[in-house]
């Protein structure tokens, strides 16, 4: 559930019944069938308006808020709308969407030969400080300038030698 005008409605129910956020998680608690619950961390995150409020709560923790409150869960959530943006009909693989299969004639920077490699920038330079500690320099790797460009090529043989 997602909270209405960024929980200024809730704040203003607690305002209304003179609840705290303390309080509020005493009454989730008398009003929970199971006798649990929230706790005042998670009331905190739900009413809150600072850098950890959040806009969305499951709507269980939506439903213990509202009837603490003695309100409809309508009144201070709402149910998020999710539009898909691709057909349900055909399966399509997510990893080879946006994979290049053919090598590319120029140099890459950081970012396309990470997203080339499917591995993270922080493991590219990993590899270079491992490379650098040997005393080495990683293949592939030519700085141009100040910056870093990778020969695709010169890497991928290298990581093949690598695994064989």
């Amino acid at each position: 559930m997602r909270r209405l005008e960024k929980g200024a409605r809730l704040r203003a129910a607690m305002e209304a019944a003179e609840l705290d956020i303390g309080r509020l998680a005493a009454k989730t608690k008398e009003v929970d069938p199971d006798g649990v619950g929230l706790s005042r961390a998670m009331v905190g995150f739900i009413v809150g308006k600072g850098k950890t409020a959040r806009e969305e709560c499951s709507d269980h923790a939506a439903g213990l808020v509202a009837a603490a409150l003695g309100k409809e869960v309508n009144d201070l959530f709402e149910t998020p709308v999710f539009a898909l943006t691709e057909s349900t009909s055909t399966r399509r693989s997510k990893t080879a969407k946006g994979r290049r299969t053919e090598l590319p004639e120029r140099l890459m920077d950081q970012r396309e030969l990470s997203e080339f490699l499917r591995k993270s920038m922080s493991w590219i330079d990993k590899q270079i400080q491992e490379a650098a500690e040997q005393g080495g320099i990683w293949p592939g790797l030519i700085y141009v300038g100040s910056s870093r460009r990778f020969d695709p090529r010169a890497v991928l043989d290298a990581m093949r030698q690598r695994a064989a």
